[in-house]
């Protein structure tokens, strides 16, 4: 059985307003389970529209995109939000936590939405999500409270609750000091190497892409490297 989590072949974006660009061209890379990627470039190289196709969000391009050996390019809307919702966890600059809520809560967010376990079940995993990130002792404060790092970590157990075949970064450490992102990026290592986690990051820290797995780096719109 193939390992493969990810593959990406021939993905071809073009932007029409105001006029014909092609903003990304033939963009091919397969991503195996365990493994941890950066795709690094300078602003304006086609990094985040390229995490956009890869989230599925933008579905208006050309070439064939992969997720756990399923075909995303003939999936409509409805299906396309459960496979973000089952198989992608997301982590961003921001934590986009709820403020009002505690952490447990914050986490159990996108599990409800699935349904597929009870509250009780829901709750247990959370709290084992938080445990993996050392967070688990802040599990009842209102998200508000705590620091910016912690609130990266729960934002993190947050991705990791549905059992996600891939974790998707925007850049995830980008409001960190050097501190904190050494923390985030800690828990990205042991998640891959010890969790068999997928994930690829979009990152402008050279640091932290120079320590993943492995760097794809694209310029004007093309994978370089």
């Amino acid at each position: 059985m193939s390992n493969i989590v990810l593959e990406a072949k021939n993905i071809i974006k073009h932007f029409y307003d105001p006029i014909d660009i092609k903003v990304l061209n033939n963009i091919s890379f397969k991503l195996s389970k365990g493994e941890f990627a950066s795709i690094t470039g300078k602003s304006g190289c086609g990094k985040s529209t390229l995490l956009y196709i890869l989230s599925t969000m933008d579905t208006n391009y050309e070439g064939h995109l992969w997720i756990d050996q399923i075909e995303m390019g003939h999936k409509n809307e409805k299906a396309l939000a459960r496979v973000r919702n089952e198989k992608i966890g997301f982590v961003f600059q921001f934590h986009y936590l709820l403020p009002e809520f505690s952490c447990l809560k914050n986490v159990m967010i996108p599990a409800l939405k699935l349904g597929k376990y009870s509250v009780k079940e829901i709750e247990e995993r959370a709290y084992q999500k938080l445990e993996i990130l050392g967070i688990e002792d802040q599990a009842t404060k209102s998200a508000s409270k705590l620091s910016g790092g912690q609130q990266q970590r729960v934002a993190i157990a947050r991705a990791l609750i549905n059992d996600p075949k891939l974790i998707l970064g925007d850049e995830p450490t980008g409001n960190l000091d050097s501190k904190n992102s050494n923390i985030v990026f800690d828990i990205f290592q042991d998640l891959t190497q010890n969790h068999g986690q997928t994930i690829i990051a979009v990152t402008h820290d050279e640091d932290f892409a120079k320590k993943s797995d492995r760097t794809i780096e694209m310029k004007d719109g093309e994978i370089i490297s």
